[in-house]
């Protein structure tokens, strides 16, 4: 994970356009939104981004945890967020030393693809240790092994038509194939895992879990898990 953590650590090219940037986390803050089942809920968004749209989420529940491994996005959220007294910052290794069981929701978007098996059932361990014993997690945007780029890239141009940076995400595309990013890609890959193989992942970590109807975020062939304390 550590060569795509310095990647988005950079300036990096991901977004076809700010109007891109901006309606992705609104759009996943929007979904967050929809797992917060109290608005005195204690959530943690982990390996979280810019996490632009975060106040909103801050909105719908009591405090909101950031935990956000590379330096550079950390210190940026530090300085965002400051203002918002229910909005703190932490590192994936400040997670050790929270609290167990202090945790309502915990939300892992978008990061599984870019972590090895194991520093994820590790990431799993840290989770299960901070919810509550009524405490879920919500695993999104799993990329699935029978589901190539092209599915992401029509789900990038329908998402563009739509909100009209269409002509941005075509020259955002012919960019990220000469991108540090697609160079990453090939030599790294992304971790990609079945329905019935995440399920038994989560399992194994001690959780008991089922894919959500909706995937979080803009792209509907990847998949979600919602998943709870197996007692």
């Amino acid at each position: 994970m550590d060569e795509w953590i310095d990647y988005y650590d950079s300036t990096h090219t991901i977004y076809a356009s700010k109007l891109h940037r901006d309606l992705h986390f609104q759009i996943i803050a929007r979904d967050i939104i929809g797992h917060i089942s109290s608005p005195d809920a204690v959530v943690l968004d982990y390996a979280c981004g810019e996490a632009l749209s975060a106040s909103r989420v801050a909105e719908a529940c009591g405090k909101l945890y950031l935990a956000e491994p590379a330096p550079g996005v950390r210190g940026r959220l530090i300085a965002r967020f400051a203002p918002n007294t229910k909005i703190r910052v932490r590192s994936l290794d400040d997670l050790r030393k929270m609290d167990e069981k202090s945790i309502d929701l915990v939300v892992m978007n978008s990061v599984a693809q870019y972590m090895t098996p194991d520093e994820l059932d590790t990431a799993f361990a840290i989770i299960r240790r901070l919810l509550k014993p009524s405490g879920r997690l919500v695993l999104g945007d799993i990329l699935r092994p029978e589901v190539g780029m092209a599915k992401d890239v029509a789900a990038l141009l329908k998402f563009a038509g739509t909100h009209g940076f269409l002509k941005d995400a075509l020259w955002g595309l012919a960019s990220t194939a000469l991108s540090d990013y697609r160079q990453l890609r090939t030599k790294i890959g992304l971790q990609r895992y079945g329905e019935d193989e995440m399920i038994g992942k989560l399992s194994a970590a001690g959780f008991s879990a089922s894919r959500a109807h909706t995937n979080i975020g803009h792209n509907p062939w990847r998949m979600t898990f919602v998943a709870r304390h197996a007692f």
